[in-house]
């Protein structure tokens, strides 16, 4: 199970997606945990790594593109609002 798991890791790592990246991990961790002693867990670390790197900087872009349509979205509104005031003042 050993080189299954430690490519299938490694393939896991390079096809990974905003999309898929949740589940990926998920099953990278879960092959981790099958992974018999250190060596084997120490050939992988580098790719556990990345995937989590990869989830929390696709993370932080998601939250502030989230903040950004909020906010602008916010902004447009008041500025309706204000152009309404304008033209019936």
């Amino acid at each position: 199970m050993s080189p299954a798991a430690i490519r299938r890791i490694t393939r896991l790592y390079y096809e990974a997606t905003r999309r898929t990246i949740e589940r990926d991990l998920r099953e990278a961790i879960e092959l981790l945990k099958a992974l018999p002693g250190e060596p084997s867990r120490a050939r992988v670390a580098v790719y556990m790594d990345g995937l989590s790197q990869m989830r929390s900087e696709w993370r932080i872009e998601s939250q502030h593109k989230r903040a950004k349509t909020t906010t602008d979205g916010a902004r447009t509104a008041a500025a309706k609002t204000r152009s309404r005031r304008r033209t019936t003042d």
